[in-house]
């Protein structure tokens, strides 16, 4: 692992106090619309929606911005005392409200007073939040299938810049997407170690067992510093002194708690392709840059911590489910390979610091094995949009802040595609 590199030690005033909040005010933050989008379309199909997102990334705020929301911080004894009666609280809330349930895996069962809203009170709009997926069996018992609908809120996405001031993409790499992060002048060792103290404290340990601390913690560290890697999990049991199968349930938890994405690889049905090794993403270019000891980048830098950006903008439109690398054995690779609608037309997306850098000997090779569909290689430059053929295929070449309304048609073409077939 990279050595870390002194960062500074001097906070301002408002540094400190941004950092000195777990849950950031509302004035912090202008209007966030395309979250507030998607709450609103998951309200329109369930009564009951989820809310996840590792801590700090603005769940709170969210959710209180909310027209005419009724919060409820699960945090707070009294409030878990009242939700021990499920059917009563759920009866005392307005018909037509919206209720707020925060960090609701602090509760004894969440699950069950989910299930009891969803069944019984489905004219109350209920948003549960919580830094995890639905997966965390030890806390939720019942995925709540055919009574929720999950939003996923990633650190700031491209669609966040407006809100908090900034289209700064070096400052968003190297502080990283979490808000506290992004709007402090500076970001200290300090408030990384603290970060995941209180993710051990706070997350980890209501949602699962782990017996060595040390072990997990020097887990987690690799994965940043090798974020957007292949994952060998037998590579990792050494240095965390566990054996392979501890090492496999630890990115498992990474997984369900968000600190980490696992894709899998794109393959067809011969034998030159990659098809089982994952690939495993750091969940902020922020923990990243600091567990690699980066303060400033260099061009390869910003290529690596694209990727990941990238990743945030299609795992907020299309999650995580459909989205794959491509490898072969002669080493040709490509990012990200989108599956878009169920008719399954794919993607191909390369992530380059800039167009020049490009190397179409991958996309080539991807295409003769998997022919027709999109080929986009995605910079940070503005000046980088155009197309270009290679070959037979064609490239375009797409700046990085003019991605998401690309991802939102490709959406609205894999919805229409959808409900055609519906």
């Amino acid at each position: 692992m990279a050595q870390k590199a002194a960062r500074p030690r001097h906070l301002t005033l408002a540094s400190r106090l941004a950092f000195g909040r777990t849950k950031c005010k509302d004035s912090d933050v202008n209007n966030r619309a395309f979250w507030l989008n998607e709450l609103e379309t998951a309200f329109a199909s369930r009564s009951v929606v989820w809310l996840g997102g590792v801590r700090r990334v603005g769940k709170t705020t969210l959710a209180r911005s909310l027209p005419g929301v009724r919060y409820f911080d699960c945090e707070l004894v009294r409030i878990r005392r009242a939700l021990d009666d499920a059917e009563l609280f759920w009866r005392d809330q307005p018909a037509g409200s919206t209720v707020v349930l925060d960090e609701i895996h602090r509760l004894t069962n969440p699950s069950e007073v989910l299930k009891i809203a969803a069944d019984h009170f489905p004219k109350l709009r209920v948003l549960a939040t919580g830094s995890s997926t639905l997966a965390a069996r030890r806390k939720f018992k019942d995925s709540l299938a055919g009574r929720k609908r999950e939003v996923w809120l990633t650190p700031m996405i491209a669609a966040d810049f407006e809100a908090f001031g900034s289209t700064d993409l070096d400052r968003r790499m190297l502080h990283g997407g979490l808000p506290p992060f992004f709007l402090a002048p500076r970001v200290d060792d300090k408030d990384y170690e603290e970060w995941m103290s209180s993710y051990w404290a706070k997350d980890l340990s209501d949602l699962f067992v782990v017996d060595k601390r040390a072990a997990f913690m020097k887990f987690a560290e690799l994965i940043f510093a090798q974020s957007g890697g292949l994952f060998e999990a037998q590579a990792f049991a050494p240095p965390c002194e566990v054996s392979r199968t501890t090492v496999q349930n630890y990115l498992s938890i990474l997984e369900t708690t968000l600190l980490a994405t696992v894709l899998r690889p794109y393959h067809g049905g011969g034998g030159a392709e990659i098809r089982t090794q994952p690939k495993v993403y750091g969940f902020d270019t922020g923990f990243v840059a600091y567990h690699r000891g980066w303060d400033s980048l260099r061009d390869e830098d910003r290529g690596q911590l694209l990727e990941h950006l990238v990743l945030g903008e299609i795992a907020a439109r299309f999650g995580v489910s459909r989205l794959h690398y491509w490898r072969d054995k002669q080493q040709h690779e490509v990012d990200f390979v989108l599956e878009v609608a169920r008719r399954r037309d794919v993607v191909a997306i390369e992530c380059k610091s800039a167009a020049r850098k490009l190397d179409p000997a991958s996309l080539m090779a991807f295409r003769r094995r998997h022919p027709g569909g999109r080929n986009l290689v995605v910079t940070p430059r503005d000046t980088d949009e155009y197309r270009r053929s290679f070959g037979e295929i064609e490239v375009e070449f797409v700046p990085y802040l003019k991605l998401p309304r690309l991802l939102d048609k490709l959406r609205g073409t894999a919805a229409a595609d959808n409900s055609d077939v519906t």
